[in-house]
């Protein structure tokens, strides 16, 4: 079987969410997705047309990131008519999804080079804006005890014995080590600043990222999921499943949960034969990879799962990892990630994460993947896992080792 590599890996940097304040609100989905496309072939060798695939994740793909927003950015970056694009949806594991599925076509001699990814605007298709009847059709939601994210993460706080102070102290971390990031330069290599037509810069930086955060400003905020659990009785729902919880502990605001930003990634991913044909130096080996589900009531605590798969099948442990990358849904599910793995927190997410940064839905998981690659090269580390939780009850995991 083939080997599949990372030759490069670039971002936009994480606008706010917000129709009227956010930078990127201005940028159309396709053309954030297509301007990361032409950045990576602008600081690269290969022909454009030569691309085998470009491979997007989106989650709420409706309206302006309708329709297969892959081939629309492929089109619109200059990659030719002979490129096809798709556009995938596994929820927030939507752009590490895109990025192992091109590794696995390149594994089986399917393709040799792809641009994989995904983008998210978020000012403009708001969470859920493609519809949700796992949550809103009876016939799906009662028998199954679905609720919201949010309450997920309040009751794995809950059953974790999590206080308000735990995950505040955990997102007053992520928010400094967001800003030592960005004050030592560790995401330069990594960021495609966003333009204009005209080519003046948009966004150069993270809008997000509040370095000066303490526990005081963060504990004036206010639960953001209590009044929707007990409106809708999705805290019944919840004890009803986990019946070891007499009542759910509501420690989640916007200060410990993922911010909500437009953003977009691409990976370029394919054979080592492939970047001699144009002239590309391999970053990283993709050595493993997996999908999984999980109970759908809790929802997020899926990626240990998944991280004991893909380290299984590259017959490895979790000792054998330098570096990880976790998606920082709420700061419950990274807090429950290290207590059941044993993972150290100067293991994990050292450059921060989406408490700090932002979580555009789908192009999160390119992003981490992305910054793990530059961390690996920046710190003199071999291997790295990059895994996120996604809505429903699922998984991801991929397991890279520096070249």
């Amino acid at each position: 079987m083939t080997d599949a590599y990372i030759f490069d890996a670039l971002r936009t940097p994480r606008g706010k969410g917000k129709a009227s304040v956010g930078a990127l609100a201005e940028v159309s989905p396709i053309e954030l997705a297509a301007g990361t496309l032409r950045s990576l072939a602008g600081r690269n060798e290969f022909a454009r047309e030569k691309i085998d695939d470009v491979i997007l994740g989106c989650v709420d793909p409706v309206m302006d990131q309708g329709a297969d927003i892959g081939r629309s950015a492929a089109i619109a970056a200059g990659y030719g008519d002979d490129v096809p694009g798709l556009q995938i949806n596994r929820f927030c594991a939507s752009g590490l999804e895109a990025v192992s599925l091109a590794a696995a076509r390149v594994k089986a001699d399917d393709a040799d080079l792809i641009a994989a990814g995904g983008v998210e605007m978020m000012s403009r298709i708001g969470m859920g804006g493609s519809g949700m009847p796992v949550l809103t059709d009876p016939a799906m939601a009662y028998p199954h005890c679905m609720i919201p994210q949010g309450v997920s993460a309040d009751l794995i706080a809950t059953r974790n014995g999590y206080s308000r102070d735990d995950v505040d102290a955990y997102a007053v971390e992520s928010q400094k080590r967001a800003a030592k990031a960005w004050d030592e330069g560790r995401f330069a290599r990594g960021i495609a600043p966003v333009k204009d037509e005209n080519g003046v810069v948009i966004l150069e930086k993270d809008e997000m990222v509040r370095g000066d955060a303490d526990m005081q400003s963060l504990g004036g905020l206010t639960p953001a999921f209590e009044a929707l659990a007990g409106m809708a009785g999705f805290d019944s729902v919840a004890t009803q499943k986990y019946p070891d919880v007499e009542a759910l502990r509501y420690v989640h605001h916007a200060g410990n949960s993922s911010q909500i930003v437009d953003g977009a990634a691409i990976v370029l991913v394919g054979s080592k034969e492939a970047g001699a044909d144009h002239n590309l130096t391999p970053r990283a080996r993709i050595i493993s990879m997996a999908s999984i589900g999980s109970e759908p009531t809790i929802m997020l605590t899926g990626p240990a799962d998944a991280c004991r798969k893909a380290l299984s099948k590259a017959k490895m442990d979790f000792n054998d990892i330098d570096l990880w990358e976790l998606n920082e849904a709420f700061a419950s599910v990274v807090m429950h990630f290290m207590d059941e793995t044993g993972v150290a927190h100067d293991k994990m997410n050292v450059n921060g994460g989406a408490i700090a940064m932002g979580h555009p839905l789908g192009a999160t998981g390119a992003m981490i993947l992305g910054t793990l690659v530059d961390e690996l090269e920046r710190a003199d580390k071999n291997t790295g896992v990059a895994t996120l939780c996604a809505a429903s009850g699922q998984a991801i995991a991929m397991v890279v080792e520096r070249v």
